[in-house]
């Protein structure tokens, strides 16, 4: 299996640094598998479930909540405005936090803003709780 050179950085410092045989993400048009030998690329992220493919085969899965991805020369740049691995998510924490947004989104009262504001956090609330499960 070959594999590429993978850079994973958040706002919070290096979240991973090394190689990879695939790196799975999902993108504002929808998931994407970045393979060895990949051509040229550069895309927004959306928010859902990453995973990494490392050399010997075992998978590490994080939360990733937007960013940037490029492809080029061969080297493989994430540049995530949150990512969380699975094994670090604190699930209580992110069910309080999904809890909490659907009752926002219960009530009636809320403008455009509020209402798209609460949605927002309730797929991130989503999204934590299913890669930490």
């Amino acid at each position: 299996m070959g594999t590429y050179s993978l850079k994973v950085v958040t706002p919070d410092g290096c979240a991973f640094d090394g190689q990879a045989a695939r790196l799975v993400c999902r993108t504002i048009t929808g998931d994407i598998a970045i393979l060895p030998g990949h051509c040229d690329y550069c895309t927004a992220l959306g928010m859902g479930e990453a995973h990494i493919v490392l050399e010997d085969g075992t998978t590490r899965r994080a939360a990733c909540m937007g960013g940037l991805l490029s492809v080029l020369k061969g080297q493989t740049r994430l540049v995530a405005t949150t990512w969380e691995w699975a094994d670090e998510i604190d699930i209580p924490r992110a069910e309080a936090a999904r809890a909490r947004a659907e009752e926002q989104l219960a009530r009636k009262d809320l403008d455009d803003r509020e209402l798209e504001l609460a949605k927002a956090r309730l797929r991130r609330a989503l999204v934590r709780t299913s890669v930490a499960k």
